[in-house]
């Protein structure tokens, strides 16, 4: 289903591991799964961590920014709330470039993990539901 969402070009796994339970750490994967802005950063093949951060933040569970970690395609690129010293983007934009998207979130708090999928969120969505009528 997720591989089949209108407009969709990406398929997008979340993983979220250090929450402080399984279902907070599945509530914080569906809040950047569920987020506009992440969406749209993977479409466009911006690894825009500071969007992943939001969604973290708007999940409404415990987290601290300073114990944050995020990574795509198995590269951190934030470490401690903060961007890894000398981050190099070129693995990461190669691996947005493909069609199925790995983001890798650490809360750093506790044992709780989750898993969830999505897609992107592209130009082509907005023309399949902005072009017919019903």
């Amino acid at each position: 289903v997720v591989r089949d969402g209108e407009g969709a070009s990406k398929f997008i796994e979340i993983a979220v591991v250090g929450a402080e339970s399984n279902d907070s750490a599945k509530r914080i994967a569906l809040s950047i799964a569920n987020s506009p802005l992440v969406k749209t950063a993977i479409a466009g093949e911006d690894a825009n961590w500071g969007r992943v951060v939001m969604a973290v933040g708007k999940a409404g569970e415990p987290a601290d920014r300073d114990r944050l970690a995020i990574g795509f395609g198995g590269v951190t690129v934030a470490r401690d709330g903060l961007v890894v010293p000398d981050y190099d983007e070129t693995p990461v934009t190669a691996h947005l470039k493909g069609s199925e998207i790995d983001i890798a979130v650490d809360i750093g708090l506790g044992k709780g993990h989750a898993t969830v999928w999505t897609c992107d969120l592209t130009h082509g969505y907005i023309a399949i539901n902005a072009d017919y009528r019903s």
